[in-house]
């Protein structure tokens, strides 16, 4: 039991991947295809946080008393992506936008078949 207590947070980001990757491939709409990359990311960015936690640690910066400091590499790099994820769902969300205008839907079975069409 403490195995599932102590790892908590490893098991909401295998949960929050898995929950991630099954919506991307069952999902045929492209709005659902890009929430599920974003929970997807999101787990990956916990499992990064939770890696750079250091028990028992402190941000680092230099107090008295404080000997233990937790990594802050990890936290600088997923700023970072977040930046870059939050910018990749916008142009992602554009081209959904462009494709339901010019085909009329955003389900993916649905346009594939109009280009044989043409």
């Amino acid at each position: 039991m403490s195995f599932i207590a102590d790892y908590y947070n490893y098991w909401i980001v295998v949960f929050l991947m898995m929950t991630g990757f099954y919506i991307v491939i069952s999902a045929s709409n492209l709005v659902k295809k890009v929430v599920g990359l974003n929970i997807f990311q999101t787990s990956v960015f916990m499992l990064y946080i939770s890696m750079g936690k250091v028990k028992g640690g402190t941000a680092p910066i230099l107090t008295e008393g404080a000997t233990q400091y937790s990594n802050p590499l990890p936290h600088v790099l997923i700023l970072t992506a977040i930046v870059v994820g939050v910018a990749t769902t916008a142009v992602a969300l554009s081209l959904i936008v462009r494709i339901k205008e010019e085909y009329g839907t955003v389900e993916e079975n649905e346009f594939e078949n109009k280009d044989d069409a043409i």
